[in-house]
């Protein structure tokens, strides 16, 4: 397709094999690279992480709950240049010398998008950051991010370790006219996108460790 942006993709072991376009990529599950960016704030005596709605137009997963902010390393791109995902889906300049960095996880999907099947096999990059304005004070790109909320670290992790049916979150969404409309919601662990629990939970503690 013209125009359609291009992956690097790797081998399991991760050494480069060449590069292809998007759709070619999720359709033949040739692993790529993605950065994942988790926020997280204090508010009193609360230790908070923030994560989106997506878009209800996306291609895969539209309107789950994800990663606060999170993109695909175009072809030759480095971790440092994909952090620009974090400003152009939530409107916050995060140089990438203060990331807090996480690890790197991997992550294997499959399902239809726009009624074609797609493999998602991903190598991340993972962050946090420490995001010390209030949550409203953040732009979302209304193409990706449908609304962001917040939720204290402590209860998702015990959501995801399957202590806990749902976890309460506010913060806001998007309405039809792209205006920011304060919500409050219950959220469960299969509300996000499908990966282990136990990526969930992991990073969580160890955002924890960081307030």
């Amino acid at each position: 397709m013209a125009g359609e942006e291009r992956f690097d993709y790797y081998d399991e072991a991760g050494t480069w094999l060449g590069s292809a376009p998007r759709s070619e990529v999720h359709a033949r599950g040739l692993w790529h690279r993605s950065i994942h960016c988790w926020l997280v704030r204090r508010e009193g005596e609360r230790k908070l992480v923030l994560f989106q709605r997506r878009s209800t137009d996306k291609d895969t997963f539209p309107g789950y709950y994800d990663i606060t902010a999170a993109g695909h390393l175009t072809a030759g791109e480095t971790m440092r240049e994909a952090a620009r995902e974090i400003e152009e889906e939530l409107g916050v300049p995060v140089p990438f010398e203060t990331l807090i960095p996480l690890g790197e996880a991997r992550h294997e999907a499959t399902g239809f998008a726009k009624g074609a099947a797609f493999i998602d096999r991903e190598i991340s990059g993972v962050f946090g950051f420490v995001y010390d304005a209030p949550l409203a004070s953040l732009t979302l790109q209304a193409e990706e991010v449908a609304g962001v909320y917040e939720a204290d670290l402590s209860v998702m992790i015990a959501l995801f370790d399957g202590e806990r049916d749902h976890a309460a979150a506010a913060g806001f969404r998007l309405d039809a006219g792209r205006h920011p409309v304060a919500s409050e919601i219950q959220v469960k662990a299969s509300e996000f996108v499908t990966r282990p629990s136990s990526y969930y939970s992991g990073v969580f503690r160890a955002l924890l460790l960081h307030l």
